[in-house]
């Protein structure tokens, strides 16, 4: 009797349901981008889905790499690595769009009288990431000024920023959300070019994506999983400056400047980057994502697994998908 009376305590002390336990892959050190991530890990909202979610440290091995591996069952996405790794075959599909619009732009000193227009950056010195991407995106935006779209470039990765600030490059590309708010913290004055007025469509710059056969496989757990942190992007869109104390709170220090986390956040919703109006936080907008993906095409940057360019617009329609999302008809 003694022992069934010790069982049946034991089952009581255990969860009613084991917790499925998943991860997700982050595509650069924590920011504001990853903020529904960590609201909804602070509210607990993955757990009441049933989910015990490890949200992985960024690596030199990219996110779409680790979730394409299934390494990752989800992980946050650049749009143009997911566009490019996509092409290739990888095992990827995107399913929330974490910032609606494009938040990339070309900057310089704001100081600067020799530069009025994208045309005037022919023969001046771009400061780099090292991407394919960055070659295609300025020159088409120069040309599309009339320029002939030839510059050099120096490869600096972040370090690009307080070239900038020194004067030893002329222009950089920069994430207006963020770089682009610390800029303003640190009192450097800028001026930018919008890739949209150039010629280059707006895009969802970042996304949640997941494993293809894993979700395949799994689609309950994923829609628990995509809801959840909708849930919190949902929450960040409307709670900004709450959403980022969680953020500095969950990231346990890594985020060392926490006015540029809150005056990111304010830029993110002010911007109407997190939600367009009247639509769901997390919709991925089918036009934008087939204009986006035909520019890509168009100057080369979808390549196959040869690594040459692709010579068949591909069909995109199944990269990606709304139906883990809520609120969606």
């Amino acid at each position: 009797m003694k022992h069934l009376i010790t069982a049946a305590l034991l089952m009581l002390a255990l969860p009613a349901t084991a917790q499925e336990k998943l991860s997700v892959a982050l595509d650069w050190t924590p920011n504001t981008n990853h903020v529904g991530l960590y609201v909804a890990q602070s509210q607990g909202w993955f757990e009441d889905a049933g989910l015990d979610v490890d949200i992985l440290p960024y690596t030199d091995t990219s996110s779409g790499t680790l979730v394409a591996a299934g390494v990752a069952e989800f992980g946050i996405l650049s749009a143009v690595g997911f566009h490019s790794q996509r092409a290739t075959g990888a095992d990827i599909t995107a399913v929330l769009a974490v910032v609606q619009h494009e938040t990339g732009r070309v900057v310089f000193n704001g100081e600067r009288d020799d530069i009025q227009r994208p045309a005037d950056l022919d023969g001046k010195i771009y400061a780099g990431f090292g991407s394919a991407w960055e070659d295609a995106l300025i020159s088409t935006i120069i040309r599309n000024d009339g320029g002939e779209g030839v510059f050099d470039t120096v490869t600096l990765g972040t370090s690009a920023y307080e070239a900038l600030a020194n004067g030893s490059v002329d222009f950089t590309l920069e994430v207006s959300t963020w770089e682009g708010v610390n800029s303003g913290l640190l009192n450097r004055p800028q001026r930018a070019f919008r890739y949209a007025d150039y010629g280059v469509p707006d895009q969802h710059t970042t996304f949640l994506g997941g494993n293809g056969t894993w979700l395949a496989q799994n689609p309950d757990t994923a829609r628990a999983f995509v809801q959840a942190a909708q849930r919190g992007y949902d929450f960040a869109a409307n709670n900004p400056q709450e959403a980022a104390e969680m953020l500095i709170a969950e990231t346990s220090g890594m985020l060392t400047n926490p006015d540029l986390v809150r005056a990111s956040m304010a830029a993110l919703v002010d911007g109407g980057y997190l939600q367009d109006p009247d639509e769901p936080v997390g919709l991925i907008d089918t036009e934008m994502f087939a204009n986006i993906t035909v520019f890509l095409f168009e100057v080369g940057i979808m390549r196959g697994e040869d690594g040459r360019p692709l010579d068949v617009m591909p069909d995109v329609s199944s990269w990606f998908t709304n139906e883990y999302l809520s609120q969606v008809d």
